[in-house]
């Protein structure tokens, strides 16, 4: 029997953290038919492992580490449900959430992507949404998640009511990022150029180039233990960061890149 739901869990060394995701998904699982396809990226650290502990979950091995996109890619395809959650692996999912996100999208026709409240490891929300990247809107966010994160209340108190109202936006986050398959195929899945970052930003303005809507709902709500992999690699996940900062704007703000060249140049940031 085709599974109705497919979860897609890209990893790259995260063995403690896919292992508390894996142990949420299976001790409480969705009642929506699923599978689990964890697509590990040639990990050294024991994580394949890991999932064959869960027999609930199948391992997809790449041989070598192809990025997020391209990982997020190998398990679309190497999947079949109807509906495709792409679902970070320093996640912990709640009972009922994802049966929760699923009919939120599905009582939506207008909808082919939702995503739910994200929440950290103490509760706080997460700005998980936001505006099509552009220079105004990064300022705009940095701004407010640096004041969020020194908890300025009034940003405080307009995060918390931002994030408990359901709307359409630009883009949700890829932590956990529910999408109808048949629109994702439609879309050509997410642009492998983004190794690590804004693919998500990206793969949403594609789904919306195509005349669908991008629905963020708190009705569902996931725990995302954010900043893990780049406390294990922070050169590295940096690097990758700006490579793909790069190349969102060579794509969606070409004219742009001269001074975002330039910027980074100042910040002793090379790409």
């Amino acid at each position: 029997m085709i599974p109705r739901l497919s979860i897609v869990i890209v990893n790259f060394n995260g063995a403690g953290h896919l292992e508390s995701c894996l142990r949420s998904l299976t001790t409480s699982p969705p009642q929506t038919a699923a599978e689990i396809v964890v697509v590990d990226n040639a990990s050294p650290d024991g994580s394949g492992a890991i999932v064959q502990a869960f027999p609930a979950a199948r391992l997809l091995q790449l041989p070598h580490n192809v990025g997020f996109s391209a990982g997020n890619n190998a398990g679309i395809r190497a999947t079949a449900g109807e509906l495709v959650l792409l679902l970070n692996n320093d996640t912990v999912v709640p009972p009922g959430a994802i049966d929760r996100l699923a009919a939120r999208l599905e009582a939506d026709p207008a909808a082919a992507i939702a995503g739910p409240r994200l929440v950290d490891g103490q509760g706080d929300a997460e700005l998980s949404f936001g505006p099509m990247i552009s220079p105004l809107g990064e300022l705009r966010q940095k701004v407010v998640t640096a004041l969020y994160a020194r908890r300025f209340p009034p940003v405080s108190s307009w995060v918390e009511r931002t994030t408990r109202r359901e709307r359409y936006v630009d883009w949700v986050s890829g932590a956990c990022l529910l999408v109808r398959r048949a629109i994702a195929v439609d879309a050509g899945l997410l642009d492998e150029r983004f190794f690590l970052y804004t693919e998500d930003v990206d793969f949403c303005a594609s789904v919306r180039a195509r005349g669908w809507k991008v629905l963020f709902t708190p009705a569902a709500e996931i725990v995302h233990l954010r900043g893990r992999s780049r406390a294990t690699a922070a050169r590295q996940t940096s690097a990758a960061y700006r490579r793909s900062h790069l190349a969102f704007y060579e794509k969606h703000h070409p004219r742009l890149v001269p001074l975002l060249r330039t910027y980074l140049r100042l910040k002793g940031q090379r790409p």
